[in-house]
């Protein structure tokens, strides 16, 4: 594992990432704008990956109500993400971190495995971690990142505007 150096309070990295269709996503385009929750997930197709997603897809309309874009982030190809999202039926974009530049920005690259650490990151609209949760082990169903404390987080941002 490799944990991150990232804290709360502390800018967010930004990215540049291809999304679906292969148009490109920034960090910074939301700035200003809305704040952001970022989903880690280590590979599109795989067991923990499939169970995640859907629980995101689930409170997607929390999420939006309370002002966020959520992405989805992965090494897999947009290709490959956009498959993945189809299947799950997402109604939310999944990024492609195929140079895994993310990744190691925000300290959740699994080194030698070449994926991701499960993870979630909110970035407010000032473009700072407003908070963030990394599974201690990326395969074990009860570490999924909290849903529930990513919208208690998103919530008291919306209230403190």
């Amino acid at each position: 594992m490799s944990p991150t150096t990232l804290a709360v309070g502390q800018a967010a990295p930004d990215f540049r990432l291809k999304g679906p269709d292969g148009q490109f996503v920034t960090l910074s385009e939301f700035k200003g704008q809305r704040p952001v929750l970022l989903v880690f997930y280590p590979l599109a197709f795989s067991p923990v990956c499939s169970h995640q997603l859907p629980e995101v897809q689930r409170d997607l309309a929390r999420f939006e109500s309370l002002g966020a874009a959520v992405f989805g982030v992965s090494v897999d190809s947009h290709y490959s993400n956009a498959a993945f999202a189809r299947s799950l039926g997402l109604g939310f974009p999944l990024l492609s971190d195929f140079k895994r530049a993310a990744m190691t920005a925000y300290g959740v690259l699994r080194g030698e495995a070449g994926y991701s650490e499960r993870a979630s990151f909110l970035i407010d609209r000032d473009g700072r971690i407003a908070w963030m949760e990394v599974a201690q082990n990326p395969g074990d169903l009860e570490q999924i990142p909290s849903n529930e404390h990513a919208l208690a987080a998103l919530s008291a941002l919306a209230a403190s505007k």
